[in-house]
């Protein structure tokens, strides 16, 4: 029962997982370590718990993160997904169960075989999305296989947004988990299956391709392709079924504006601008605008086709990429330019509630007839440090390591959560914490 819980990262999504392990150490003995780059951060989540402990960890340190690794039980990353793998193969040397939220990379799955012949549990994809929706998914698709439904066709929607009430900005927008994976989200291309026909949308074409979603007493949305759909099939139990969609949700108007930013080149990561520091947003515009009369704004709405003033442009606008401001960034790639720019423009104040949203989208056939299943899920934020993001990222991880500190888990090996063992309790828990999905049922 008792346990020693490492938490590398104190970032944006660690506020509810470190409450969480903090307010079971006491029922279940744990110590809580929380180790990040900043110890000022980690320090401030821990606050004056007494079975709390922060530590200063550079994750590139080998010898420093090994020594935290071998001190814990169980270890829980919430680092970028690509510094996972390393940490992973500590976890494997020093016999440490892992938790992450993030996607499960080839690398890590390579790691199976290891973790499960020295009996260790390596589970993948535990946050939000992926990972509650897994979770849902899985079981609503086993409630209808088990009526006897047929499962035709599966699609899934979820959205970190900013409720209503604080929603004060153009874009719908402001950041509650990492923003460079906002500002990099949808590089490479997605690719997803409808009506058993394959369906390629590669990165300059994502964002013109939207549907549009409903939610009941919140509003409409509009979703774009998320990843590779197709990976879950196999996950899901649907080898077999001709339409599977997985999707990103946004207030209308987003992809459109986004989609500016992609053609303009401003998401592009691959080389740094030399002198970068010394220029101004309006210098960088020009940089990428098509050369001609007319100002830079003009040239550049000419560029995407688009008004000079319309939607797209005053988005544009308001993030002040026509200033003559100082990027005051040296060397530094376009992507990282936009990030450093989104930071101010979309920062949460204080007060400000963010939104999760989720929807999944059934269709199966029984007794002859045809039906869709409708799934939705909302939370708000309390504020912008309890954030809805934080809690459905990080409860479900939290409640993962309390199921393995007390022997209810048996899969060893690396996983994602869609294994009974893990959805059921862990979304039974995730009820405690106000979560819950409301269903309904059509006939098509």
């Amino acid at each position: 029962m008792s346990a020693r819980i490492l938490i590398i990262g104190a970032g944006r999504s660690s506020s509810a997982l470190i409450k969480y392990c903090l307010d079971k150490s006491e029922e279940l003995s744990w110590t809580v370590t929380v180790a990040d780059a900043d110890p000022a951060a980690a320090a401030a989540k821990i606050g004056d718990h007494p079975r709390g402990a922060s530590a200063w960890l550079d994750v590139t340190k080998v010898n420093d993160r090994q020594e935290l690794i071998g001190r814990a039980d169980i270890v829980v990353s919430l680092l970028p997904a690509h510094l996972h793998i390393e940490v992973a193969r500590d976890c494997i040397r020093l016999k440490k169960h892992l938790v992450t939220a993030s996607y499960v990379s080839h690398e890590m799955f390579r790691l199976g075989d290891e973790a499960r012949d020295r009996d260790l549990i390596f589970m993948g994809e535990m946050g939000l999305d992926p990972g509650i929706d897994h979770m849902t998914a899985m079981q609503r698709l086993n409630e209808i296989r088990d009526k006897g439904g047929e499962i035709t066709a599966f699609r899934s929607f979820t959205g970190g947004l900013v409720a209503p009430e604080s929603n004060n900005n153009p874009w719908g927008y402001k950041f509650t988990w990492n923003p460079r994976n906002v500002v990099l989200a949808g590089q490479g291309t997605a690719q997803y299956l409808y009506n058993k026909k394959l369906k390629f949308l590669p990165y300059e074409r994502l964002f013109k391709h939207t549907w549009d979603i409903e939610l009941p007493n919140v509003g409409k949305f509009e979703a774009y392709a998320n990843r590779d759909s197709l990976l879950y099939r196999k996950q899901y139990g649907l080898d077999t079924i001709p339409t599977i969609l997985r999707g990103t949700l946004r207030y209308p108007g987003f992809a459109a504006a986004w989609d500016a930013l992609v053609a303009i080149g401003l998401t592009n990561a691959d080389f740094p601008i030399l002198d970068s520091s010394r220029i101004t947003y309006h210098e960088l515009m020009e940089a990428f605008a098509p050369s001609g009369t007319g100002s830079v704004k003009d040239r550049i709405a000419g560029m995407l086709d688009v008004p000079p003033n319309g939607e797209v442009m005053n988005r544009l606008v308001w993030l002040g990429l026509f200033t003559k401001k100082k990027i005051k960034l040296r060397d530094a790639t376009p992507a990282l330019i936009l990030e450093r720019l989104l930071l101010d423009k979309w920062k949460l104040s204080p007060d400000d509630k963010d939104l999760i949203v989720m929807q999944h989208q059934v269709d199966y056939e029984l007794d002859g007839k045809k039906f869709r299943d409708i799934s939705n899920l909302t939370m708000k934020g309390q504020n912008a440090e309890d954030t809805a993001m934080s809690r459905l990222v990080g409860l479900p991880m939290g409640i993962f390591v309390r199921l393995i500190s007390q022997g209810e888990i048996k899969a060893t090996g690396v996983h994602i959560p869609t294994m009974k063992e893990v959805y059921e309790p862990v979304l039974e828990e995730m009820k405690t914490f106000g979560m819950e999905l409301t269903h309904a049922t059509e006939e098509l």
